[in-house]
């Protein structure tokens, strides 16, 4: 699930948002496809544009295309959704199929929650419900593998919001897991291929929007409370932040420790 600030429907091709107040800096941008009409790319967007990369977004499910190479961009990030990654919609299997470039090309991929599961399904693994119902929303524990270790320094917790999960695929390496109904959070495939359940992402704001917004969603078996909400993303968000720069620091180099 993603959901923020402004967004445009209907407008067909890119929209270009510009780095901030490095015009000597001559970066390429980054590709950042997302899925619902007023949705905006937290803080993975703000640290692209503090370091000199506009983003150039796209919104496949309202007609606007995909570029067919990432010649001209740093690499690609999918963001979450409401939708599944098992849904037959056309934009879906779009998306999908089209990490198959940023595979091909050796460009650094990065999955969020959904964009995860879309990198999954592509290499052939399985995206499934909990036999049990239960739903990761909220803050949770996550701990790194030993191949994920050095991926940054891991915060003890991350924001969650998702009823699905993914089985590493063959090939992959998982990178992270917890205990529960959702074991595996992140795996990597390739050098520069990365998939991740959480959402480091997250803005304080969004916290409010998401779960102020879906109330009900917070009743399901396994989801936190609201307040828990807000006092983890308090206690937690300034450690997500440092994994988070230092994570993209490496992914948008392909210079990724695994």
């Amino acid at each position: 699930m993603l959901d923020g600030g402004p967004g445009q429907k209907g407008l067909v091709g890119p929209h270009i948002i510009a780095p901030y107040g490095l015009e000597g800096v001559r970066k390429l941008p980054v590709l950042m496809v997302l899925h619902q009409e007023h949705s905006n790319p937290g803080h993975v967007g703000q640290w692209f544009r503090r370091n000199g990369h506009a983003l150039d977004i796209r919104k496949p499910r309202f007609g606007e295309p995909l570029p067919e190479t990432l010649a001209q961009h740093c690499g690609a990030v999918i963001f979450g959704g409401p939708m599944s990654a098992n849904d037959p919609d056309d934009f879906m299997k779009i998306e999908t199929d089209w990490i198959g470039v940023a595979l091909k090309e050796k460009k650094p991929y990065f999955g969020v929650c959904l964009g995860a599961q879309m990198l999954a399904r592509h290499l052939g693994a399985a995206v499934s419900l909990d036999r049990e119902g239960q739903v990761e929303i909220g803050y949770y524990d996550v701990a790194p593998t030993e191949a994920g270790r050095d991926l940054g320094q891991w915060p003890a917790k991350f924001y969650e919001w998702h009823k699905e999960g993914f089985d590493v695929p063959r090939g992959g390496q998982l990178l992270a897991r917890r205990d529960g109904a959702f074991p595996n959070q992140a795996f990597s495939y390739g050098a520069a291929a990365v998939g991740v359940q959480f959402h480091p992402e997250i803005t304080l704001q969004q916290v409010h929007r998401w779960s102020g917004n879906n109330l009900v969603k917070l009743t399901q078996p396994g989801a936190r409370p609201q307040l828990e909400h807000f006092d983890g993303h308090m206690a937690h968000a300034a450690q997500v932040h440092v994994w988070l720069h230092q994570f993209l620091s490496r992914w948008v180099q392909a210079t990724l420790p695994l």
